[in-house]
């Protein structure tokens, strides 16, 4: 980010649950549940590939993690490609 942010990380860190408004949230349903899928976070594999310099440069400019974001990257491209 550019600017700094103007949230007072302080005075939010300091509410208790009851001093969080959450009035605009509705609450949920039996339907919404019976919806719901539970998502269970995968194991990851370790691999070793080549990547162009250039591009490792660019996620490594993206901040910490670059391989979560390379991985997001490569899952979308693969959901996008599926048959």
């Amino acid at each position: 980010m550019s600017e700094s942010s103007k949230t007072d990380w302080d005075r939010i860190g300091a509410l208790d649950d009851e001093g969080i408004d959450t009035s605009d949230i509705p609450p949920l349903s039996e339907t919404f549940f019976n919806k719901a899928t539970l998502r269970e976070p995968r194991r990851p594999v370790s691999v070793t590939m080549h990547i162009d310099p250039e591009v490792l440069a660019w996620f490594q400019a993206q901040g910490r993690r670059c391989e979560d974001r390379m991985n997001a990257a490569l899952r979308i491209y693969a959901d996008a490609h599926k048959e």
